[in-house]
């Protein structure tokens, strides 16, 4: 048996007519006239589709494209076809419409219809559409019109309580039901008259007022594992950063991403002081590191995660900050949130207050900083706000606590349906308190499904050597994930149950004010049982 899924041409129309007589046998043979099928050939040929079963055409799809909004959810089959004319396409609509689908009968165990729909499915993601529509029968429903109405009938076949061979398959199709047609085929009994409006969302589809100047789903990730040495003086520091930018503008890639505290090699020349103030001194440099950040992401045309840098604020307080240098001159930062009890007790360090995603133009991002990205519901709040990419910048002195950065970060990726990033400094650093050892092995997670490497790990480094990772990471296998995935762990939570929430809105931290305990004052993110 040989089947071909292809485009429908005229010379088809006899199998056309013959199968289409034996599908509707039970509504009196319907079929089209072979004018009308000129017609619908002439003006939307690629979205006419059969299948051919050992040279005979035996099932056939029909659509034509529309604005919806010309139509809205309450239409008939007369109307939405232009009294049977298919005056109704236009070329510049950004729905496809589904006129027909039928299998022959003799042909339906083969299940050709699927076939059919995904190269609809196909045509809407080449033709950049909003996804597909139709009203679709429901044949069933006369044997249970006494006692069901439409709507308790369709909610039946969705349960499987009730089995429908149109509406049935069509939910097993990825469609959902819109809306209920009332008189949408009048000639169809079966169904006493009613239809479902049936719509499959193309989530490739992108809007052209949103599309962004880089459009490619390919990401292309420059992940930087630094070597802790002394540097004579910043313009030092200054050199190794270009080094690794100029070696990833090279391979074209969106991100460069640095560790966390990559600077304390400049804490050497104030070895001499207490901790807490050595790294106030520290502090000094950050402005001037972010500016020549900004430079750098401008001059190399790549978007820089500057790791994180200690920070004096207005109001006096130290913080743990992380840049976003994006390419076109702009920057924001990220405060880390979660202070470990070594930041606190050495440094005098508090947390930021703000959650929030970034916006680049290779889509939404999250930061978040070493010991942030073990505390999993700061994660899935940026995964509510649409994040695909989380980067982690972090610092480990042990194996223990790199692991415990690593597992965590393989879980956020898991959970959260996106890919993860983490960048760590290696070597020793003599003569700066506090900074002695480190280890690290920097990494690309992915989520764990079939589009994904079996470990979920998408490039990882070798384990403490000075090294730079370039790794393609795929966006569009997210929306795949989101909508397609064998688990889908986003949809499938139980918000009915459980939810996430910020008990206060974010606001910048320097406006914050800070409590007895030495913490901002704003409430952290809590988990709310109801």
């Amino acid at each position: 048996m040989l089947i071909q899924t292809r485009n429908l041409t005229m010379d088809d129309y006899a199998d056309l007519k013959e199968a289409m007589i034996e599908a509707y046998s039970g509504l009196g043979g319907e079929y089209w006239e072979k004018n009308k099928i000129e017609k619908l050939l002439d003006l939307f040929p690629e979205g006419q589709f059969c299948v051919e079963v050992d040279g005979k055409v035996v099932a056939v799809a029909l659509a034509i494209l529309i604005n919806y909004d010309d139509f809205g959810d309450d239409h008939t089959y007369y109307e939405i076809t232009g009294r049977y004319t298919f005056k109704t396409h236009n070329p510049k609509g950004d729905w496809l419409y589904g006129v027909e689908v039928f299998v022959h009968p003799g042909y339906r165990d083969l299940r050709l219809g699927r076939r059919l729909y995904d190269a609809r499915k196909e045509l809407c993601e080449q033709l950049n559409l909003r996804g597909i529509l139709a009203g679709g029968r429901i044949p069933n429903y006369n044997q249970y019109a006494d006692e069901l109405k439409p709507r308790e009938y369709i909610a039946k076949v969705k349960q499987k309580e009730i089995y429908d061979p149109t509406l049935t398959f069509q939910l097993s199709n990825d469609f959902h039901v819109k809306k209920i047609l009332r008189g949408y085929w009048r000639r169809d009994l079966e169904s006493k008259e009613y239809a479902t409006l049936l719509e499959w969302n193309n989530i490739y589809y992108v809007d052209e007022k949103d599309k962004k100047p880089h459009t490619d789903a390919i990401i292309r990730l420059g992940v930087v594992q630094w070597q802790m040495r002394l540097f004579k003086n910043v313009q030092g520091i200054f050199d190794q950063v270009e080094f690794f930018v100029d070696a990833v503008s090279d391979y074209k890639a969106d991100f460069l991403v640095l560790p966390e505290f990559f600077n304390t090699p400049l804490m050497a020349e104030f070895n001499a002081m207490p901790i807490s103030q050595a790294i106030r001194k520290l502090a000094e440099f950050t402005e001037p590191v972010r500016q020549k950040l900004v430079e750098f992401a401008i001059s190399y045309n790549v978007n820089i995660i500057g790791g994180s840098m200690p920070l004096v604020d207005d109001d006096g307080k130290l913080y743990n900050v992380g840049y976003l240098c994006r390419r076109d001159g702009t920057w924001e930062e990220y405060r880390k949130i979660h202070i470990t009890p070594n930041e606190v007790r050495h440094y005098g360090m508090v947390g930021g207050n703000e959650i929030r995603t970034f916006d680049t133009d290779c889509g939404k991002i999250g930061i978040v900083i070493c010991y942030d990205v073990e505390f999993p519901e700061l994660s899935r709040l940026l995964a509510n706000q649409g994040m695909q990419i989380l980067f982690v910048p972090f610092l480990t002195d042990t194996q223990n606590g790199y692991y415990r950065v690593r597992n965590c970060a393989q879980a956020r990726a898991i959970e959260n349906e996106c890919y993860v990033v983490i960048s760590g400094c290696v070597g020793n650093l003599p003569k700066v308190q506090n900074m002695d050892i480190h280890y690290a092995q920097s990494a690309v997670f992915t989520p764990s499904d079939f589009q994904f490497p079996n470990n979920a790990v998408k490039a990882e480094a070798t384990p403490n050597s000075e090294m730079m990772l370039i790794a393609d990471v795929d966006l569009s296998l997210l929306k795949e994930l989101h909508e397609y995935g064998s688990v889908q762990i986003l949809k499938d939570r139980r918000t009915d149950l459980y939810d996430i929430i910020v008990k206060k809105p974010a606001k910048k931290a320097h406006k914050k004010k800070e409590s007895a305990d030495n913490d901002p004052e704003v409430v952290p993110p809590v988990v709310v049982v109801s």
